[in-house]
């Protein structure tokens, strides 16, 4: 189930895995909206190749998925789960981390009350789909 979540008005594409139960989400969307960068693309190469070349084994293990791009076209990108994602955000510097952390915990909460209430994720899909 594809999604783009809002953080701070900003668009963060992700990606529900049901075999994992886990979220993932375009790396790109999160360089951008934590740094302002008006490049996140190269942002994000330019730091991959320094966590590689500090052997980081989270870029390692982060994937590559087709998700909606501005152009409306499917495209591949780099996407990472909450806690990939997490041990990233503390290699980009940026007074807006914490504030993002504490937004992926609420994204994991309501993952959480959907799971044990299934009403609560139609009503977002309807909402999502108006």
């Amino acid at each position: 189930m594809s999604d783009l979540k809002l953080f701070e008005e900003k668009a963060v594409r992700s990606v529900w895995n049901e075999q994992e139960d886990k979220w993932y989400f375009s790396i790109v969307d999160v360089v951008e909206v934590l740094t302002e960068s008006h490049n996140p693309q190269v942002y994000w190469r330019v730091l991959k190749k320094r966590l590689l070349a500090e052997g980081n084994q989270t870029v390692t293990n982060c994937n590559g998925l087709k998700m909606m791009a501005p152009d409306g076209k499917m495209r591949m990108t780099d996407v990472a789960n909450t806690e990939q994602l997490l041990r990233l955000i503390q290699s980009i510097p940026s007074p807006k981390a914490e504030p993002f952390k504490q937004w992926l915990a609420q994204i994991g909460a309501e993952r959480i009350a959907e799971i044990e209430n299934p009403e609560l994720a139609q009503a977002r899909i309807s909402t999502s789909q108006n």
